[in-house]
């Protein structure tokens, strides 16, 4: 299945020909398509998707008798269409060809990682033993992030004649990508034009609905051996038609060359006029493929990992889908990381809180693409705070599910496809999102010393947080403490209360805990500001001494539940009933969604100890041992290694990994305690989508949290690498399974740090320039230094 650089398919099978197109797909941060075969069109097993990053719908729907509002990633026309057949000189015209026809001898699809290339073969021969080779060559430009190419080969193997070619821009598109919402609206384009330019370009302009992003496609499709097409048009497609002819040993070829152009592009230029003269000076396939495979070069260069083995060609994968969804273009938009990357239409391309699995990984090597995403939230500070006081409430309240305005877009019902019921969806409540954002402005400021936003853009986000949590929290005079009612947590299983009639639970572990956390780390900001900018701020946010008293009580007196020994996940948590978790996988085997199952039993998940996927455990995710153990201390609670590892081994036995987060998370946590099963969820989180273990989820998008996440997990997780004002610290958990690794980091002014890791050792390459030694904290509190153009090798 994978060889070195390459990612292969050996044979066709349409059951999983979803989850290789979203495997498969090629993307440069700007746009992406999905690694369909340029032979179909949506339906059955294929499903073409072309998405351009922050490019939303909002469209109304009627479900279960309501009418609900959805803003959708769109789904944009696709450019890969090309229909062939074969016209012998001694018979009749055959079948339009796909992979599914049944004179299908061979297929292959084989993605070059290195170079960000898909190439797809096939081979057709009918009962007369008449044989039609074709091979497709595709790339989403990693250079040019306005441009894509197409390169097909058709070869003759007993018999001459003609291919005849339609190459297609075909504009009468959907989002239909997920079976789940196949009752909600999918129409997002409207307004189609399309015509014909001179030598061989077609195009095609529409817009979407609201709030009408203006889109232009110029396809510009050459022949070898040159020869006329044939135009026709509809309002929603375009089509040329070229007879190429074929004799044995004679190949012929299309190219297919998109230029694609928005009105969100910047600066500001009519799309259609742009895109059509784009691609008049286009260059040829070999001068386009050549400047791509320079520019993935480069972003390798910067932002590889390598891990011998197959974890390691797994890992490659994962840091190849990371780098087409948010590539050194992302740095220049205003997007955020789409949970399921440009993949797929699965969570309709919204915002979650994946950039804290995606950052570390950004922030070790492309920080400007990772300062670009915490603007994204920046711009959306507005929203957030017009959100709190919609709740009464004061600071930014930011939404579970971000799109292009920052209003919330988590849908109101969602589907049970066991049941059939349509459900209130009460995942909105998870305002941990907020702390989410506020730890990924301080982690980014401290790992890449950017003062600059840290004191500007990311002191207005984390104080706006922290702010929300002050008035989020009440005093419950019986305890002495604060308390944050009515949330959801990581788990998301939990909404309510058995028997409850208002969503909701109390005193969530991880929304306390990292709500107490944000309002520290918002006093000590406020503490290093200089003078001006903290008078500045405590000015336009009318801060003062009073609210700042109280953050500093809430810090320190906000409530965590316990129970038999354990951190609660929240309070009542361990007065609810035990699952019967053996009778449950006896007669589900897969009950990795588990609240479906019950539901569909006409019980509910929130009468169980039963979690979707790590909650508390997230504090182990995010914090050392110690520096956990340091924020219970100032809340005033005693946790340690005993009450931790209490607390861990209790949740493994209650989670049912309804998330590909989950095993991530729970191999994080366990690798840190050198647990003995720590690989066993590693793996799953390696093997998440390449074996999609969710049963049928890859092919409507990847899990680009996940894949990111398995990535940070041997840069920072293995090695316990931190960066900051110290320089490099490294304080390594090492798991046997990767005993050996490299990759290379950006740390403070230094670009270009070469770290090495093999058992027992490390090594430390700091590239020449100008800077100053790095100085690097090992083991033990061992203080050491690297010069520029130096080497050193270090025992641990």
């Amino acid at each position: 299945m994978t060889n070195g650089w390459t990612w292969g398919y050996e044979r066709y099978d349409p059951e999983r020909e979803r989850l290789v197109e979203a495997l498969c797909t090629l993307g440069n941060g700007r746009f992406a398509t999905r690694g369909s075969a340029p032979e179909c069109t949506a339906g059955g097993a294929h499903y073409p998707g072309i998405y351009l990053a922050g490019c939303y719908d909002r469209v109304a729907s009627v479900v279960a008798g309501e009418r609900v509002e959805n803003e959708d990633l769109v789904n944009l026309p696709n450019w890969t269409l090309l229909r062939y057949r074969c016209l012998p000189d001694d018979g009749q015209a055959g079948d339009w060809l796909t992979p599914d026809a049944g004179e299908l001898r061979h297929y292959e699809v084989h993605l070059d990682l290195r170079a960000g290339v898909l190439t797809r073969r096939l081979f057709f021969e009918d009962a007369r033993g008449r044989g039609l080779h074709v091979s497709h060559i595709r790339v989403v430009h990693m250079a040019d992030p306005g441009l894509a190419a197409q390169c097909t080969v058709f070869r003759a193997y007993g018999w001459s004649g003609f291919v005849e070619v339609q190459s297609i821009l075909d504009g009468a598109v959907t989002n239909a990508g997920v079976e789940r919402y196949r009752h909600l609206e999918g129409r997002h384009l409207t307004d189609h034009r399309t015509g014909f330019e001179p030598k061989g370009v077609a195009w095609i302009s529409c817009r979407t609905v609201d709030p009408g992003i203006r889109i232009a496609m110029a396809v510009r499709t050459v022949t070898r051996p040159v020869r006329p097409a044939r135009e026709a048009a509809t309002p929603t497609a375009t089509v040329q038609t070229y007879r190429l002819p074929v004799v044995p040993r004679r190949s012929a070829m299309v190219v297919k060359t998109l230029a694609l152009r928005s009105s969100s592009d910047w600066p500001a230029v009519d799309p259609l006029s742009a895109a059509t003269d784009v691609i008049a000076g286009t260059p040829s396939f070999p001068q386009l493929l050549a400047t791509h495979k320079a520019a993935w070069q480069r972003v390798w260069e910067q932002g590889e990992l390598h891990v011998p083995g197959e974890a390691g060609r797994v890992l490659r994968l994962h840091v190849f889908h990371l780098l087409q969804t948010l590539s050194p273009h992302t740095a220049d938009l205003d997007v955020g990381v789409p949970a399921r990357g440009l993949h797929g239409e699965a969570y309709r391309g919204h915002v979650f809180w994946d950039e804290l699995f995606v950052l570390p990984y950004l922030n070790l090597h492309f920080p400007e693409v990772a300062r670009a995403l915490l603007m994204y939230r920046h711009r959306r500070l507005p929203a957030a705070r017009e959100a709190a006081r919609l709740a009464g409430r004061q600071g930014a309240m930011y939404p579970w599910q971000s799109a292009s305005s920052g209003r919330e877009e988590t849908q109101v019902l969602h589907l049970n496809p066991r049941s059939g019921r349509w459900l209130p969806d009460h995942s909105r409540l998870q305002r941990h999102v907020g702390s989410a954002v506020a730890f990924n402005v301080w982690q980014y400021g401290q790992a890449t010393g950017d003062r600059g936003f840290l004191h500007s853009a990311g002191a207005e986000i984390l104080l706006e947080v922290a702010r929300h949590w002050a008035g989020a929290a009440t005093f419950d005079p019986a305890l002495g403490r604060y308390r944050i009612r009515g949330v959801v947590g990581p788990d998301e299983y939990h909404d309510a209360y058995p028997g409850a009639a208002t969503p909701g639970i109390d005193d969530n572990a991880y929304t306390n805990a990292t709500a107490a956390w944000v309002l520290a780390r918002g006093l000590d900001l406020l503490g290093e500001l200089p003078e001006a900018r903290r008078s500045e701020l405590s000015e336009q946010l009318a801060l003062d001494d009073g609210e700042l008293a109280r953050w500093e009580d809430l810090s320190r007196r906000l409530y965590v539940p316990f129970h038999q020994g354990v951190v609660s996940q929240f309070e009542g948590y361990g007065g609810l009933a035990e699952l019967d978790w053996e009778s449950y996988r006896t007669r589900y085997g897969d009950i990795r969604r588990l609240d479906r199952i019950l539901e569909a039993e006409g019980d509910t998940v929130n009468r169980y100890q039963a979690s979707k996927q790590a909650d508390t455990l997230m504090l182990g995710y995010l914090f050392r041992p110690e520096e956990l153990y340091g924020l219970f201390a100032r809340l005033g609670y005693r946790l340690d290694d005993e009450v931790w590892r209490a607390t861990v081994s209790y949740y493994l036995r209650r989670t049912s990994h309804g998330s590909t987060l989950s095993s991530l998370v729970h191999g994080w946590v366990l690798a840190r305690q050198k647990g003995p099963d720590a690989w066993r969820y590693c793996e799953e989180a390696l093997l998440a989508d390449v074996a999609d273990v969710q049963g049928g989820t890859t092919g409507e998008g990847i899990h680009l949290g996940a894949m990111a996440g398995t990535v940070d997990l041997v840069e920072r997780g293995i090695t316990g690498l931190e960066t900051g004002s110290e320089g490099l610290r490294v304080a390594p958990a090492p798991l046997a399974e990767i005993p050996r690794f490299a990759f290379t980091v950006c740390v403070g002014r230094h670009r270009g740090v070469r770290l090495r890791i093999l058992p027992g050792r490390l090594a430390i390459r700091v590239p020449a320039s100008p800077g100053g030694p790095l100085a690097v904290v090992l083991p033990g509190d061992r203080r050491v230094t690297v010069a520029p153009g130096q080497e050193r090798w270090f025992r641990l």
